[in-house]
């Protein structure tokens, strides 16, 4: 008998969202969608506000990765105000930023992992729901809880010097930054009370990656197995093919390793990439246009940066992203739970690079904000710690937004969780009478390593679906409208 299965919420991501499985009337897997279910309107909110607020007001998108909006918005308006992309700010200007980023990119990658997804692998998928949380992590395993906790507080303070608070703070302005780092900020992020400073970061992260390759070895065939499928990858690269996660060119490859794109100049990238819509989601789907829907959607995020890139600039993590490429023979990794061993590896990364910032001596000058030739429209593109982001914005000549659209991580890997879903549910699902709850979570699991911002991910196109169902007393539908 054909049935509809629903996971209502999805668990222990950000933001909001649910899956139904269709089930045929051989209880074969039919169809599979996740749908994002809240809307967000700000694309058209800062449409009439002066440009310079931009970097402030949509951040207020989430209170997960502000700094990621925040960043990418002010790189866009680096632009409108002439100050150019990259390296056309003043070096603390950028290093700065950097630091900003790097604490992001550190704080979320720490609460994902082991908040959000560790129990999964310390606990087991299918152990009790009641225990399969980051309460239960905390019982069963306190050092690697506690671990967990701190490495983001230290997050926080790297992004609380340079951007002026926690949670939607205000650091990048169009053209720089509004302060420097001053010696006593340095030192209590560089050499602080432990276990808050640089050193017993990085021990940590290495830590946590150890952690996993241990998990990892144990598991092998299941993690293989897990949501496996080919696909295409896209992320900024520095202009050398590094690794990095504030500024570069575009890049794609297809599952094979061939170039897709070939390090082009992110202020084309709406040449380059589309956006589908479809009726069953307020979450769009990105392809590359030259490729076609078809074949077109490709991941971002921690796996996608690892398979595009050609190798780490910061010693220790360079030398993990060597065993990490060895496993697939230097060809692009598909395998959707290895998104944890890659985001650990940039974990690990980003504490060498802040590291590195702090160490430079650049943080502590007053030379902060650079301008020039205004013009009326700029790009800004980010690795966030869930992928490429965009902002583009365009501005009239009372220096008021007209037009802004914003491309999100969560956004991009909407095909790539969607089939994520699909592989999991057909190949624990299908054929199975009664569907049990670790089977659901198993689906989440496949969604949980994308790591998704789902409160970021929705956007308007035109206007937003209207529906309204009238339900009486008794709980019958009366009525029944979608515009």
């Amino acid at each position: 008998m054909a049935q509809k299965i629903t996971i209502e919420p999805v668990t222990r991501v950000e933001g909001h969202g649910k899956v139904t499985i269709q089930l045929d009337d051989n209880l074969n897997v039919a169809q599979t969608r996740l749908h994002i279910v809240e809307f967000r309107g700000f694309e058209r909110f800062v449409q009439g506000r002066p440009y310079w607020e931009a970097p402030v007001l949509v951040q207020r998108l989430c209170g997960i990765c502000p700094v990621s909006h925040h960043l990418a918005a002010a790189k866009a308006l680096d632009v409108i105000v002439g100050a150019g992309t990259g390296h056309g700010l003043t070096a603390t200007g950028e290093k700065m930023r950097r630091l900003m980023h790097y604490g992001q990119m550190f704080q979320s990658h720490a609460l994902h992992f082991f908040h959000l997804s560790s129990p999964d692998f310390l606990l087991g998928y299918d152990a009790d729901p009641e225990i399969r949380n980051v309460v239960g992590v905390a019982l069963n395993f306190p050092e690697l809880a506690t671990q967990g906790v701190m490495m983001r507080k230290y997050g926080q303070e790297v992004i609380h010097h340079t951007a002026g608070k926690k949670i939607h703070g205000t650091g990048a302005i169009p053209g720089g930054i509004n302060k420097n780092l001053t010696t006593e900020e340095r030192d209590i992020l560089l050499k602080g009370d432990d276990p808050l400073n640089a050193d017993k970061m990085i021990e940590w992260a290495e830590g946590g990656l150890q952690f996993f390759k241990d998990f990892y070895l144990k598991n092998q065939e299941f993690v293989d197995s897990f949501a496996y499928f080919p696909s295409n990858h896209l992320s900024l690269v520095r202009e050398d093919g590094a690794l990095d996660l504030y500024h570069g060119v575009l890049r794609a490859v297809d599952a094979d390793g061939k170039k897709v794109l070939d390090d082009v100049d992110y202020q084309e990238y709406h040449k380059l990439i589309e956006e589908e819509v479809r009726n069953w989601s307020y979450m769009k789907f990105p392809y590359l246009k030259h490729l076609g829907k078809d074949d077109g959607w490709y991941r971002v995020g921690p796996l996608a940066r690892l398979n595009t890139a050609d190798f780490i600039p910061t010693p220790i993590a360079q030398r993990e992203f060597e065993a990490f490429k060895a496993h697939t023979n230097g060809k692009p990794n598909n395998y959707c739970l290895h998104t944890h061993w890659a985001r650990l590896i940039e974990l690990l990364h980003s504490a060498e690079v802040i590291k590195e910032l702090l160490l430079d001596t650049d943080l502590q000058k007053d030379d902060l904000v650079v301008t020039g030739n205004k013009t009326n429209e700029g790009v800004g593109l980010i690795e966030a710690p869930r992928g490429t982001l965009f902002h583009h914005y365009q501005i009239n000549e009372d220096d008021q937004i007209t037009m802004a659209n914003l491309i999100v991580s969560t956004t991009n890997n909407n095909e790539p969780m969607n089939r994520s879903v699909n592989f999991v549910a057909k190949n624990m699902m299908t054929g199975q009478a009664t569907i049990t709850e670790p089977m659901k979570n198993a689906v989440e699991v496949a969604i949980r390593a994308y790591d998704p911002c789902l409160s970021c991910a929705t956007h308007a196109l035109g206007k937003m679906p209207l529906d309204i169902r009238l339900i009486g007393a008794n709980g019958e539908e009366l009525d029944h409208y979608r515009s």
